[in-house]
């Protein structure tokens, strides 16, 4: 995973290959932006596999995540059958063949050839009820569509889910998972994120940014900064031609944007906030 820029500790290493090992989903908890679906998505890229997405939101059910019916299909077909007089069991049969499914997520992440790699996103948005459709898919692999029966994987995914913490999960749910929690990095493993993923940033500049971006995580804000902004906030230096952060609050103050992401963290930080944190990173 540090081949493809993504730094991670030795226990989240250590939960991945034994997830991976014991072809268990992996559950990953923490604050956003700390490097969650950012996980699964370098996990497929390591694997050379699909990565199929399902994000989750509060009123998910089984049609935007499991499988539904092409019922405009389905309504053409049986007016078409009636004008060809066709009725009764044979047309049931027709329309509810594999020719009228279609395949969400989860479906879609059981009937890969080759092994995808499955991210359930921000499972903690969806509602408790929905947590009961994956208990199926996560046991067994596989899904029940009461016209066609069991639809069994063809190859077994390896599942990522990750939460928020805005609300609890179910124990049913965790008892099905391997866990792993993921905080902020350490000023060394962003140093080392910012290395790997900008690698023509200027060292002096690098320690500042890791710096300034933990001093401003440790004040009063609605949305602290996570890794992606961090990484954009370096980025939008480079572009400024900002090579010492004391140097110009106006153009700190305009790199900004990359890093505050409410107004009431915009009216937070001040530029004499923002210097202070400057001069303590310098």
């Amino acid at each position: 995973m540090a081949d493809e820029g993504y730094i991670a500790s030795v226990e989240l290493a250590t939960a991945v290959h034994l997830s991976l090992a014991l072809g268990r989903p992996l559950l990953v908890e923490g604050a956003a932006g700390v490097g969650k679906t950012e996980l699964a998505r370098v996990l497929a890229d390591v694997q050379g596999a699909r990565l199929i997405r399902l994000q989750c939101y509060e009123g998910l059910d089984a049609s935007q995540a499991i499988y539904e019916w092409n019922y405009q299909r389905q309504l053409l077909a049986i007016r078409t059958a009636a004008e060809d007089g066709q009725t009764g069991r044979a047309v049931e049969e027709r329309i509810f063949s594999e020719e009228y499914l279609l395949q969400r997520p989860l479906l879609q992440a059981i009937r890969q050839s080759e092994p995808p790699v499955l991210l359930i996103d921000e499972i903690d948005r969806a509602d408790e009820e929905f947590e009961a459709y994956l208990l199926e898919v996560l046991a067994d692999f596989q899904v029940t569509v009461p016209e066609l029966g069991t639809i069994r994987a063809i190859s077994r995914p390896t599942v990522i889910l990750t939460s928020n913490g805005t609300r609890d999960l179910s124990d049913a749910l965790r008892r099905r998972c391997l866990y792993a929690h993921l905080d902020y990095p350490s000023p060394e493993s962003e140093l080392a994120i910012l290395n790997a993923r900008c690698a023509d940033v200027e060292e002096r500049l690098a320690h500042q940014v890791i710096g300034f971006v933990q001093s401003l995580r440790r004040e009063d804000l609605e949305k602290k900064p996570g890794i992606a902004e961090m990484l954009d906030f370096a980025g939008a230096l480079m572009g400024l031609g900002v090579a010492e952060l004391t140097h110009d609050p106006m153009l700190l103050q305009a790199a900004l944007t990359t890093l505050l992401k409410t107004q009431h963290d915009k009216e937070a930080i001040t530029p004499e906030v923002a210097q202070r944190l400057a001069g303590g990173s310098a």
